[in-house]
């Protein structure tokens, strides 16, 4: 739960506290988290407008870089990103020590980061590393394609990040290290067992990805219990974990009607899961994934069925009616539920709540 001025007005003007209190635990809480209204990402306009930017910025020198480009050579790369890493934490220190915004300069301090594949890109063109012209795309085929060598731009793009972190301590930057991760996952595979490589969208893609999802939300969570007093480091763990996960398992051929109602089952585990932990992603997919589901009953299997949509409307207004009596119910039903979580779960999902 998060103190506004406007709540403490209206405790004021209950009684609770004087006027004098309201204005010294104002000025107090002002003091205790300087730029702390933009140091929490929120659905505001300045915010879209931070985060529209910054991604527009980091896909301008990552997703859509132009082939012109590799008319500078390696070398040219090398200086060109190198300037511009600088140039963004210069702009980070700026931010971060000048003006106290924490968020901006997160973006920043990412856009530093993505830079460094593009460095070691560079230095590897430099040497003759890509001189067999495998890759008629270049630079840009790393976000593109699947390849082993590229495992070099990744590992030094996850060690960049860990220095970031450990010198901002900006939730953003775990950002570039889960794309990272997933990139290095992919990568690695072709490597371990021989071959070309695959596509994202081949079954060893999907496997691959899918048990990436399952790494990473584990990762997420023991981040988010490590950091549960602190700033919120777990949200793109999460995000890139559950997202990865749910992909791949939705566009997995299910071959019969069971393993398509464990696909909705595992969906309704999600919901219970982001409702526990109090994380959107997890609620967002799986209700997606049980819309899906629903969907193909609908179109189908009870296509031709008069009674399917009178029995879904039903069962809507059922799940409706477990909500109002879960609220009034809430206290009691959290206080039973925590009361088998180990006590730093329980602080977790009550910091999360706030």
């Amino acid at each position: 739960m998060q103190i506004t001025e406007n709540q403490l007005g209206e405790a004021t003007r209950r009684g609770l506290i004087t006027p004098d209190q309201a204005r010294a635990l104002w000025a107090f809480l002002a003091e205790d988290a300087p730029g702390q209204e933009h140091d929490t990402p929120r659905f505001k306009a300045a915010h879209i407008l931070y985060y529209m930017g910054g991604m527009i910025a980091i896909g301008a020198m990552t997703l859509f870089m132009t082939l012109g480009w590799e008319s500078f050579g390696g070398g040219g790369l090398l200086v060109i990103s190198l300037v511009y890493a600088m140039a963004a934490l210069l702009l980070t220190e700026y931010l971060l020590e000048r003006k106290h915004l924490a968020l901006p300069a997160g973006i920043t301090a990412v856009l530093a980061v993505v830079m460094v594949p593009l460095a070691v890109y560079g230095a590897q063109n430099a040497f003759g590393w890509w001189s067999d012209g495998s890759h008629a795309g270049a630079y840009r085929d790393y976000h593109r394609y699947i390849d082993w060598r590229w495992l070099m731009m990744e590992l030094a793009t996850l060690a960049a990040a860990a220095v970031a972190l450990w010198r901002y301590r900006l939730p953003f930057l775990v950002m570039p290290v889960a794309v990272t991760l997933w990139y290095m996952s992919m990568d690695l595979v072709p490597m371990l067992l021989g071959g070309d490589g695959y596509s994202f969208f081949s079954d060893t893609g999907r496997l691959v990805s899918l048990w990436f999802g399952v790494a990473m939300t584990l990762l997420a969570f023991w981040v988010d219990l490590r950091t549960r007093h602190t700033r919120d480091f777990a949200f793109w763990l999460y995000l890139f974990g559950v997202l990865t996960f749910w992909g791949a398992l939705s566009s997995m051929d299910s071959g019969s009607e069971f393993g398509k109602l464990i696909y909705c089952g595992i969906n309704v585990v999600l919901i219970g899961i982001g409702a526990a932990l109090s994380r959107r992603v997890f609620a967002v997919v799986g209700g997606f994934g049980l819309a899906g589901y629903l969907g193909h009953l609908s179109y189908t299997v009870f296509k031709d069925s008069l009674m399917f949509p009178l029995a879904l409307t039903a069962i809507g207004l059922g799940v409706v009616g477990i909500g109002i009596w879960w609220q009034r119910h809430e206290a009691e039903i959290e206080r039973a539920m925590q009361a088998w979580l180990p006590g730093a779960v329980r602080e977790l999902v009550e910091a999360r709540r706030r």
